[in-house]
C-alpha cells in the first residue's frame, strides 16, 4: 500500500469500516510510515474540530456562511486542492 492509497481509506479506517485484509495492509503501512501516522493524527484532529464547530453552530442565530467562502471551497475542491499537505508518495 502506498501513501496515496492510505488517504483514500482514512475515513473508513477511523469508522472501523475496512475489510480486515485491507485494514491489515493499512496498519502495516502505518507501522512503517511516520508521515502517514502524522497525517492520520492531523486528520483525526480536523474531524474533531469540525464536529465541535458544527455542534456550536446549531444555534439558529448563527450568522450564515459567506457565499464567497462557499464558492472558494467548492472551487478548490473541484480543482483537487485540499489546501493542506498530504503525505509523500512511497
Amino acid at each position: 500500500m502506498m501513501c496515496r492509497e492510505v488517504i483514500e481509506f482514512l475515513m473508513d479506517y477511523l469508522d472501523e469500516g475496512l475489510d480486515p485484509k485491507v485494514r491489515g495492509e493499512f496498519e502495516l503501512h502505518l507501522s512503517r510510515c511516520k508521515d502517514c501516522v502524522k497525517f492520520l493524527h492531523t486528520y483525526r484532529a480536523t474531524i474533531s474540530l469540525g464536529r465541535t464547530a458544527c455542534e456550536t453552530c446549531k444555534d439558529e442565530d448563527s450568522p450564515p456562511i459567506p457565499e464567497g467562502l462557499v464558492r472558494a471551497i467548492l472551487k478548490a475542491r473541484l480543482a483537487g486542492d485540499s489546501g493542506g499537505q498530504s503525505p509523500k508518495s512511497e
